[in-house]
């Protein structure tokens, strides 16, 4: 337990601003060992700047930033992180196995070549030429590349974008080996059901706040909306149009009734029809709750100005 509350890196009370802009405004934020953070928010949010921020690609106007204890800048505390950006710029004449041996030379007990490959699932690539693979395998061999040095806290942004099914569960399945190992990952995905299978932690950012922090249960319990589905012989018509119903829709067969007084809707749908069958309640899922988390700050900032 002690290891997973070892603050491996962390921003306190960081402000960044560009021009006009205020990209960070008092952010707290730690990375520990042993866990997978999910930093999520709109575009523009400030996620981007806090990553830099870590990375030692731009410096803080105000607070501190520390890496492994140390100025983020220090090639001492830089030695031990991995990073996968969105955007990356490889020589597309060298092959899969060259990047990888390049790679790794930079660190003091990297991965081994097989290893390396086996983990990011790119042992079928070792000989193709980089520039010769589609968006999706390179992603692959970017996420080698960035796992070859053996990291202790691992940057992920984006990291699933353009791969196939297979590519993204065998990602998924070597985030969670690398957590099992007592490593950290920091995760940015538009994919919130990633973030929903992954996270240990989701901090949600929006205009450079943090707006919300704690685990995906704890933030799905934030809303109070829950979903109902079952078969009913009512018309979805006739069912919107109940008071108990905040939104309501049809999947097939099967209505899905969003409500936020799930006990009095049950209760009424069983009176209403007594052949109802398949009924569920459901919690709200993270994309529910970050959508109502954002559009809560969003309210916020509105009624405040």
């Amino acid at each position: 337990m002690e290891c997973r509350q070892q603050a491996l890196a962390q921003l306190h009370g960081v402000s960044k601003r560009y021009g006009a802009t205020c990209a960070l405004a008092g952010v707290d934020l730690s990375l520990r060992s042993g866990e997978v953070l999910a930093l999520l928010g709109p575009n523009g949010a400030g996620k981007t700047t806090a990553i830099g921020l870590l990375l030692g690609l731009h410096r803080a106007d105000a607070g501190r930033v520390t890496l492994f204890g140390r100025d983020p800048q220090d090639i001492r505390a830089r030695r031990h992180i991995g990073v996968m950006l969105q955007d990356a710029q490889l020589p597309e004449t060298l092959r899969v196995g060259e990047l990888i041996r390049l790679t790794a030379s930079y660190y003091a007990n990297p991965r081994s070549l097989d290893e390396s490959a086996a983990l990011a699932g790119v042992e079928h690539l070792l000989q193709r030429p980089y520039g010769k693979l589609s968006g999706g395998q390179q992603r692959c061999v970017q996420f080698a590349l960035a796992l070859c040095g053996r990291p202790r806290l691992l940057f992920l942004d984006e990291p699933t974008v353009g791969m196939d099914i297979s590519a993204r569960q065998k990602l998924w399945s070597a985030i969670r080996h690398l957590v099992a190992e007592g490593n950290a990952v920091v995760l940015t995905t538009h994919y919130l059901e990633e973030a929903e299978a992954l996270a240990d932690r989701v901090c949600v950012m929006a205009r450079g706040r943090v707006i919300s922090e704690g685990s995906v249960d704890a933030l799905r319990a934030r809303v109070a909306r829950k979903r109902v589905w079952c078969a009913t012989a009512l018309s979805l018509a006739e069912v919107a149009g109940w008071p108990e119903v905040a939104d309501a829709s049809s999947d097939g067969d099967r209505l899905c009734l969003s409500t936020e007084y799930p006990e009095l809707l049950v209760r009424r749908l069983l009176d209403a029809d007594t052949t109802l069958s398949a009924l569920e309640v459901r919690a709200a899922g993270l994309a529910e709750a970050f959508t109502e988390l954002t559009r809560d700050d969003a309210v916020a900032l509105q009624e405040a100005a």
